[in-house]
Order: C-alpha cells, then sequence, then structure tokens
C-alpha cells in the first residue's frame, strides 16, 4: 500500500507543529523521518493515525483521499502504529491485548482460542517466540514491544509506524528490531521510522526526510554521514563526539556505601550498592530506563525516603539531610524529569534562575527579594548559557526543550559546587543543546569536582565516561572502562556481568529475550 501525505498543516492555537508537509512511502520501504526533539514529527504521525485532524492537507492511500475521525479509521484503513510508550494492559495476557478493541466472540463467549492462534501464527512468522498466555507485566520490554508489532499485524496492517521504537531498548534489542523491520520491508509493509538517533537511521532506512521546526527542509541518503544528518536538523554544523581531555583526579570524592533506596510498598528500587567518583572525574550509569538509575539519583539529592546506607562527600555523611541541606552542601542537580521536578512551568525564566536560592543572599535580604540583582543574573545566565528566549520574563514553559533545560543547567553551574548530578541532562532536547550540555558537563569535571551522570543513551554514557557503571533491576552490574566494547554493554544492561559478557554469546530465554 502506497501512502502519500500532501501539504499537512496542523496547529495547536498560533503554534504550526506542521507546516504543508508532503511525504511518500511506498510499498516495500522504510522511510525514516528525521528530526530533532520537537520537530513535529510525531505530530505528523498522530494526523496519519487520526489521532490529529490537520487542518490543511490531505491523506491518500493508494491514490485514494481518506478521513481518519479517529484511530479505529486508520487502523481499518491498514495503518498500524507502534508507540514509544506502549499501549498495552499490564494485566492482560498477549492474547486478551492483541484482541483488545477488535474482539472475536463466539456465540456470546469471546474466542479466546482464535487470538491464542492468531498471535502463534503472526509470532510463528517473524520468528518472535511470544507466548499467547504470557501477561504482559511478566514480560521483558523487548519481548512487549514485539506484541506492539502483533496487535499491528494483526489487523492486517499494509503500513506501519515506529514512533522512536528504541527508545527503551538494549542495544541488541535494539538490533533485534532492525531485523524484524528488514523482515517486514521484504513481506511488502512500508514503514515510517520516526527517531532522531543518527545511528539508527544510516543503519536500516531506505529513504530520509528531516524535518526542522515543522518544515520538511530536505531528503538525505543512508549513505550520508552523521555531522551531514545533524547539520540538515539543526540547520549549522555540529560536534557529534564529546570533546574532553584525560581526568586530573583530586582529593575530593563522593563515596556511597551499601545504598539501599525502598518504595513506600517495601520494593527495593536500589539493591545494596558502592561506588566511589573522584573529583576530577565522569562516572556515567548506564541501563535500560527503570532499573534504579532515577532512585540512586534522586537519593544523592535526598529526595528519596526510604534510604539506609551512607553517602558522604569530601568525608561529611549526607544521608538524612533535607534535599535544602544537600543543595547547601554544593550539590547541583539536574533531574530526569524537568517538568515535573527541575522548572515550574508558569514562573518565568528569571524567577526559575533563583529557585532553590530564594532562602538568603545575595537574592533575598532582610526577607525582601533582591529584584534588580535577580534580573541583573538572570540576564548574564540567558547570554552566558546561550538560552534562546525573548526575555528573562518569559514563562520557562513557552521555551523549547533544549532551552528550558538550559535554565536548569545555568541555575545549577552558576554556584560553588562540590557534586554534580545529571538525571538524562539531554533528553528530549536537540543535537545542537546537546553539544552545548556536554561541554558544560566537562566544564564541571575539569573544576575538579566529582561528576555523577546518569543515562539511557548508551552513546552519550559512553562518550562522557571516566568510569561508565551499568545498573540493572536495582544492583550494579559492574563498573568498567568507557573503552568497554559496545556489544558487552549491552549484554551487561540486560543483567550479564562483565567478565561473562566479554566472553560468552547473550543467553536467550524461552521467549526470546536476554537473560
Amino acid at each position: 500500500m502506497r501512502l502519500e501525505l500532501q501539504g499537512i498543516t496542523k496547529r495547536f492555537g498560533t503554534f504550526v507543529a506542521n507546516d504543508s508537509i508532503d511525504l511518500v512511502v511506498e510499498p516495500g520501504q522504510i522511510h525514516c523521518l528525521l528530526g530533532e526533539n520537537g520537530a513535529g514529527k510525531s505530530t505528523l504521525m498522530n494526523c496519519l493515525y487520526g489521532l490529529y485532524q490537520a487542518e490543511e492537507g490531505e491523506i491518500l492511500l493508494d491514490g485514494v483521499p481518506q478521513h481518519f475521525a479517529g484511530p479505529g479509521d486508520a487502523m481499518a484503513a491498514g495503518i498500524g502504529m507502534v508507540h514509544q510508550h506502549f499501549m498495552l494492559v499490564p494485566v492482560f495476557t498477549v492474547a486478551e491485548n492483541v484482541m483488545l478493541g477488535n474482539e472475536a466472540t463466539k456465540g456470546i463467549a469471546l474466542d479466546t482460542k482464535a487470538a491464542r492462534e492468531r498471535v502463534n501464527e503472526i509470532a510463528g512468522n517473524f520468528n518472535f517466540h511470544v507466548d499467547p498466555d504470557a501477561v504482559i507485566e511478566d514480560l521483558p520490554v523487548g519481548v512487549q514491544q514485539r506484541v506492539e508489532i502483533i496487535k499491528a499485524l494483526a489487523r492486517d496492517a499494509e503500513i506501519l509506524i515506529f514512533d522512536e521504537p528504541t527508545a527503551v531498548l538494549t542495544p541488541q534489542e535494539t538490533d533485534e528490531l532492525m531485523g524484524i523491520m528488514d523482515q517486514l520491508r521484504k513481506e511488502g509493509k512500508a514503514i515510517v521510522f520516526i527517531t532522531h538517533k543518527l545511528r539508527e537511521v544510516r543503519e536500516v532506512a531506505d529513504k530520509i526526510t528531516v524535518i526542522r521546526r515543522g518544515k520538511v527542509v530536505g531528503e538525505a541518503s543512508p549513505t550520508s554521514t552523521d555531522s551531514e544528518l545533524a547539520e540538515m536538523m539543526v540547520g549549522r554544523a555540529v560536534q557529534l563526539t564529546v570533546d574532553k581531555g584525560e581526568p586530573h583526579y583530586t582529593s575530593n570524592a563522593l563515596e556511597v556505601k551499601d545504598l539501599v533506596v525502598t518504595s513506600a510498598d517495601g520494593q527495593v528500587l536500589v539493591d545494596n550498592i558502592s561506588f566511589t567518583v573522584r573529583g576530577g572525574e565522569i562516572m556515567t550509569i548506564a541501563g535500560v530506563d527503570g532499573n534504579g538509575q532515577t532512585e540512586l539519583a534522586n537519593a544523592l539529592l535526598g529526595l528519596e525516603p526510604g534510604v539506609t546506607g551512607s553517602i558522604t562527600l569530601n568525608g561529611k555523611e549526607l544521608l538524612g539531610k533535607t534535599p535544602r541541606q544537600m543543595l547547601d552542601e554544593g550539590i547541583g542537580f539536574i533531574p530526569a524529569d524537568r517538568n515535573e521536578d527541575g522548572l515550574v512551568g508558569a514562573f518565568t525564566v528569571a524567577e526559575n534562575l533563583m529557585l532553590n536560592r530564594a532562602t538568603g543572599a545575595p537574592f533575598v535580604k532582610g526577607g525582601v527579594l533582591q529584584i534588580p540583582f535577580r534580573n541583573e543574573f538572570a540576564r548574564e545566565k540567558i547570554e552566558e548559557f546561550d538560552v534562546r528566549t525573548e526575555g528573562i520574563d518569559q514563562p520557562v514553559n513557552a521555551l523549547s526543550g533544549g532551552n528550558a533545560q538550559k535554565v536548569i543547567i545555568a541555575r545549577e553551574m552558576s554556584k560553588d559546587l562540590n557534586l554534580f548530578v545529571a538525571s538524562q541532562p539531554t533528553r528530549g532536547v536537540d543535537v545542537g543543546s546537546i553539544e552545548f550540555i556536554h561541554k558544560r558537563v566537562v566544564e564541571a569535571r575539569d573544576s575538579g569536582i566529582p561528576v555523577v551522570v546518569v543515562s539511557t543513551e548508551l552513546d552519550e554514557a559512553v562518550g562522557l565516561a571516566d568510569q561508565l557503571m551499568v545498573m540493572y533491576r536495582g544492583g550494579i552490574v559492574g563498573i568498567v572502562p568507557a573503552d568497554t566494547p559496545r556489544d558487552v554493554l549491552g549484554m551487561m544492561m540486560a543483567g550479564i556481568p562483565p567478565e561473562q559478557a566479554a566472553i560468552a554469546p547473550v543467553p536467550v530465554t524461552e521467549e526470546g529475550a536476554q537473560a
């Protein structure tokens, strides 16, 4: 089935998310939609899938105009979408999820036998090894994604949309997904692959369309270099590698011993871990999202209530201190979710830049806010950290993701630091902002303090690391040098110790997931 989008325009108020976009995807083709976060890629696909209604333009399938009132219409027309955040019911089985919304009946009862047979048929065709009776919440992430693909194929989808599909996968699972996409292509499916990861684009795409700020800015070849693709995405030349020299260690140190983080319901989120980060060193923490990394970072700022063990900074015990006291010890902190934990969206840029320093001089004297000082400070930081804003009084929720992140970085790095902790520092920001953020993280390290960076982006974790720690299910799989081979790191992210990962092939479970 041939897909054609003609002049698709989607607005949210005065904001134009998609500006007269044309796109053609042929059967048996993987067409990559490449662009920065916020460029309009997902919005365009949501218009195609019937989740949004475009104000202008037309969708054609095999030359026939379509009008989708919702996803049901799109699915009935042969379009399937594999979302970045899976649309599965965790307590349902695979078969139940596949039949959800498209229930087959036998008399007045649901025909679960037919659903299981359909799952087995599709899984067999693609060598998925998915048990139709397995409960979703018991399956590894990579297998859950295969269930999403089975859901689409069970409805005879001829056009498949993959929206940032590798965001929650290990490198090995990503490679497996690339193989699945190649098989779907050979089956004659038309595939739209949305991503901002250049490595994946060049590996699998037949055709590349680049979107920037809601507009198509050009097409590229899979043989284009990463630098060429990045320049098209951003509009200028971008340095893609982290520029840092050898570490120069100092006597400063962060020491974590026997740290355990437990949730309110008694679940162990961080499981008895110990490590040391020296001054002048970056320790990156890698792993698939949800394996305790965020809780560990939060614990270093006193944000987790159920913590035991020891956290010492330059010989001083910090465990038990409040987040306010932790900040006063000179800890800079970038949270994993900037909108939820790092910024107050309705506050201005100037107000957000002083959020964690509103208790005393120089911003407050005698209980009175020193507005002239605050405003001058804000202007200086906007210039120093290249925050693209209409001014210091602009609400921070009106900024792009990259500029909002720069506000946090400017605030956290504009004080005397003894420790810098950054959790997912480049999540949701564009390639150009990533370059800037990496430079600032390295500058913090070169000032002689310990630096901890949590990142699910393996390239980033490797590029920034002096030491690299891999976490799995709340524990430390290993702490290894930054030049550890990528395939070994991928196996470690699946829970395999480094000494086994370096010498043995990846074990495979009955469900086809890495052990």
